[in-house]
């Protein structure tokens, strides 16, 4: 039997490229990859290409836990998607439309078996939420 998939949303108030950068950026991403204010994203890599590695540092602000977030680009579209193969087989599509003045981005993720899925949509969500308040920052300027 196949995993269930979730799906997070957002709109980001900026145009697809700039969410597209980002969203793919080492800098941007370790400004907004956590999903409350007592964790934070030390560290990211990203080599963006079909076989790249994508790898984000994630650590509770007191240092009491931390995990790598680890994937392989299985699919890069510029602008458009991309998709990650998790380090457990899981998969992770992220797409970007242009929606009004900014840009609609939605994930769809396979759930695992360690949390409900509440708490991973929660979770996942509440990441998309930094994205989307952080790349609409940085169009502002």
């Amino acid at each position: 039997m196949s995993a269930p998939r979730i799906t997070v949303e957002t709109l980001v108030a900026a145009p697809v490229e700039r969410a597209w950068a980002a969203f793919t950026t080492p800098e941007d991403i370790m400004r907004w990859n956590f999903a409350s204010a007592d964790w934070c994203c030390p560290a990211a890599e990203v080599d963006l290409r079909v076989g790249g590695i994508h790898k984000a540092r994630m650590e509770a602000k007191d240092g009491s836990f931390g995990f790598d977030f680890e994937g392989v680009y299985e699919e890069v579209e510029p602008g458009r998607a991309l998709t990650l193969v998790l380090g457990d087989g899981r998969r992770a599509r992220t797409t970007f439309a242009p929606s009004g003045e900014g840009t609609r981005v939605t994930t769809i993720f396979d759930a695992e078996t360690q949390h409900s899925i509440e708490m991973q949509r929660d979770g996942w969500q509440a990441i998309l939420d930094n994205f989307a308040s952080h790349a609409g920052r940085q169009a502002a300027r």
